[in-house]
């Protein structure tokens, strides 16, 4: 995965040199690329850095994830400052559980709520699934299991097909809940830690195609799915 910085404090080819040499010390770089014009850094590595640590590094200079660039190599991606395509994704999601609701001739809370879920976790999945070793990676930086059982990550978006799946054909309402409950209980635990202590990870929601920065976005979508699935559940009993 391939990630553009933006440098302050370089002053010369010293400067740069020395930018360089730190960051490549780091075990998880695979290559970087330091230039004075427009000071920038291109970071290549094998798995996710978080940029304090690239911080860490290389000391008296500034260092911060640019954003709304496309970083060259096979596992570039749009990055952007704001949330609006993950907002674009629960409008269209919303909107076509309505749309499936009223075709039935009747409005059920219930059922929106499943084909919301259902629309939620097939949907996120698609993004996951399209890049899965970059979501693997990306995933193990905050998640409280897939921090120590790194192939967790790699289980996952499929977990959120089966979902998916599940809430679609109405299979063991359930069971299909209170596994929800649970998956979407514990990432939601690792997204707050992570905001607690502050830290600066990449949200692995939507994979590593559209790069969006962890914040309360992030625990909000994951609290939404908790409350969805605990409502349908209470519901069920």
């Amino acid at each position: 995965m391939t990630y553009t910085y933006n440098i302050t404090g370089m002053t010369c080819n010293n400067c740069v040199a020395k930018v360089k040499s730190e960051l490549l010390k780091l075990e998880q770089v695979v290559s970087a690329e330091v230039q004075l014009d427009a000071p920038q850094a291109t970071v290549t590595m094998d798995k996710h850095i978080a940029t304090e640590t690239l911080q860490q590094a290389i000391g008296k200079y500034k260092i911060a994830e640019a954003r709304n660039v496309i970083s060259p190599g096979a596992d570039a991606a749009v990055e952007s400052n704001s949330y609006y395509p993950i907002f674009l994704i629960f409008g269209y999601i919303a909107g076509v559980s309505l749309l499936v609701q009223f075709t039935k001739g009747s409005f059920n809370i219930m059922g929106w709520m499943a084909n919301f879920m259902a629309g939620f976790f097939m949907v996120f999945s698609f993004f996951k699934l399209l890049n899965i070793k970059g979501f693997a990676e990306g995933y193990s930086t905050y998640d409280v299991i897939a921090k120590r059982f790194y192939g967790y990550g790699y289980v996952y978006p499929f977990i959120e097909l089966l979902l998916g799946v599940a809430y679609l054909t109405n299979f063991q309402p359930l069971i299909t809940n209170i596994v929800a409950l649970a998956i979407m209980s514990i990432s939601t635990i690792g997204v707050v830690q992570s905001l607690v202590k502050k830290t600066d990870f990449q949200c692995a929601c939507l994979g590593t195609i559209i790069k969006l920065p962890l914040s309360k976005v992030t625990l909000f979508e994951d609290a939404l799915m908790v409350v969805m699935s605990a409502a349908m559940l209470l519901y069920l009993l």
